[in-house]
């Protein structure tokens, strides 16, 4: 499945519900911080995943739904690791060379599980309690979003 494909049916809420995993979160972070600047990119995915959670909720065994400071903090990470390390070829590409970005876990590098967790975050963005987010000393050097060309 191409990259266009790909985010075509998750926007169009028709990818596998049973092949939802974390990958694909992060797969589609990358695709949209490819395209769009940082907040804006945010926010295509949270609409995203809002409008998928909302087609396949009787699907999901947790009913945990959407949780905004996990969306952020994912999204912080995958964009360092682009500033970091550039593009790929293809979003499985980017994945695949940078394997921490599958570790669920992550997170909890930054955050206690006490405030990952709290309705507050899950409500809105709240700063981790443990470390900041690293920042890349080339945010800002590289555009992403200036071409519309995915596969940039």
């Amino acid at each position: 499945m191409t990259d266009d494909e790909f985010l075509e049916q998750f926007e169009s809420t028709t990818f596998p519900f049973e092949k939802w995993h974390h990958r694909q979160h992060i797969k589609a972070a990358y695709l949209y911080l490819r395209a769009h600047p940082f907040e804006q990119a945010v926010e295509q995915m949270r609409a995203g995943i809002k409008a998928y959670n909302q087609q396949h909720q009787s699907k999901s065994k947790t009913q945990a739904g959407y949780h905004e400071t996990m969306t952020q903090g994912w999204m912080r990470l995958v964009y360092l690791t682009l500033c970091e390390f550039g593009p790929a070829e293809t979003s499985d590409a980017f994945v695949d060379q940078h394997t921490q970005l599958l570790s669920p876990r992550a997170l909890f590098l930054f955050y206690s599980r006490e405030r990952l967790m709290s309705a507050e975050a899950k409500e809105q963005f709240v700063q981790p309690d443990l470390a900041p987010f690293p920042r890349s000393k080339k945010d800002g050097e590289l555009s992403f979003a200036e071409s519309t060309d995915r596969r940039l």
